[in-house]
């Protein structure tokens, strides 16, 4: 039935169906089609149609040729009808310059009009304009109040942006309570930096934690798994002492390792220690000379 009201013209009917396309529900999959029934749709004022044919430009989807022009084109259209995540888009678009002149002050009234209406994502952003002072006055206030918004709905980056503001009494009354609390919340959902201050908290028993070594170790690893170079060096330095997890000089320097060829300077150092004392790894003066050297640097 969406297809006989599609062929017939009508747009809502071409927007299901594409839809269905995209999906290949109850269709055979294709992207090429829905692109078809979307610009059919699009170009009659459905602003889904609008936004979902922007992402196919986005991405150089269903046989079209990428364009960051065209799918702020259609951002624009559907962000012109009030349409949050479309909105969003298109502030996106101008704070990077994407298909459009970069402009951080166009970024800002898109984001805010998005914002108004509960988008957490714009929300993140605005807050992070207003703290850098990007295309707004910068006011900490505000960009607390945004991050604050978005946090309230489970962003994770603006949970950890709070936390922060909270350690710091940042345009807030200063908590490591609440910081974390919502480092907790961020580093559940796989933020790293709230991973690693989570861990540092567990670390010095700050926040109204219980001072752990096994904690701390267990989030310095969650972040070390993600290549965070910090947190390569922190847990390598729980394995070195034998804090939270089993001494081990081989897993220690396995970790400085890591970090310190991403340029972690107190992991070159450690790790050139390690080699001049063949702790870990088999002694090599000349390995700890270069570490060391990096390290100095």
């Amino acid at each position: 039935w969406y297809r006989k009201a599609a062929e017939q013209g009508h747009p809502n009917a071409q927007f299901s169906l594409a839809g269905f396309c995209e999906e290949g529900k109850a269709v055979e999959q294709s992207d090429e089609d829905a692109v078809k029934w979307y610009l059919l749709a699009a170009k009659q004022g459905v602003a889904g149609a609008q936004i979902n044919l922007g992402v196919m430009y986005d991405l150089g989807k269903g046989g079209l040729v990428k364009s960051d022009v065209k799918a702020a084109y259609w951002y624009g259209k559907a962000a012109s009808q009030g349409i949050d995540r479309a909105q969003f888009d298109l502030g996106s678009m101008f704070a990077q310059g994407r298909g459009v002149d970069q402009s951080d002050e166009l970024a800002a009234g898109w984001f805010t009009k998005s914002a108004k209406q509960g988008n957490a994502a714009s929300q993140l952003n605005l807050g992070a304009m207003y703290e850098q002072g990007r295309g707004v006055p910068r006011d900490t206030s505000e960009a607390a109040k945004w991050y604050r918004k978005a946090a309230e709905q489970g962003h994770p980056n603006a949970q950890f942006s709070l936390a922060g503001f909270c350690e710091e009494g940042k345009a807030v009354e200063q908590s490591d309570e609440d910081a974390v609390k919502w480092y907790l919340l961020a580093a559940k959902q796989g933020v790293a930096g709230a991973q690693i201050n989570l861990g540092v908290m567990y670390d010095l028993g700050k926040g109204g934690l219980v001072k752990s070594d096994v904690k701390a170790a267990y989030w310095y690893g969650k972040a070390a798994s993600q290549g965070i170079d910090r947190a390569q060096f922190d847990l390598g330095s729980m394995f070195a002492q034998g804090r939270g997890v089993d001494q081990s000089d081989e897993l220690a320097a396995g970790w400085f390792t890591k970090s310190a060829k991403q340029g972690n300077a107190a992991s070159q150092l450690n790790l050139g220690a390690m080699y001049e004392q063949g702790r870990g790894v088999p002694r090599d003066t000349s390995e700890a000379a270069k570490w060391y050297r990096k390290a100095a640097e």
